[in-house]
C-alpha cells in the first residue's frame, strides 16, 4: 500500500483498537501496518509508530 494509505490506516487502527501500531516499509518498497506487539521484523524498517495513549 502507499505511504499515505498506510498512515491513514495506521492512525485509524490505533485509535479504533486503542493499541500501538507500527508502519513499516517492506523489502518491496511498499508499506504495511500492524500492531506493534506483533511486529518482530527489522526495527530499521519501522517508519512511524502510532500510540493512541500519547497526547
Amino acid at each position: 500500500m502507499s505511504q499515505a494509505l498506510a498512515f491513514a490506516n495506521g492512525w485509524n487502527l490505533a485509535n479504533t483498537l486503542m493499541v500501538c501500531v507500527v508502519i513499516f516499509q517492506a523489502g518491496t518498497g511498499e508499506y504495511g501496518v500492524m500492531p506493534a506487539a506483533e511486529y518482530d521484523g527489522d526495527q530499521d524498517a519501522v517508519v512511524f509508530e502510532f500510540d493512541p495513549f500519547q497526547s
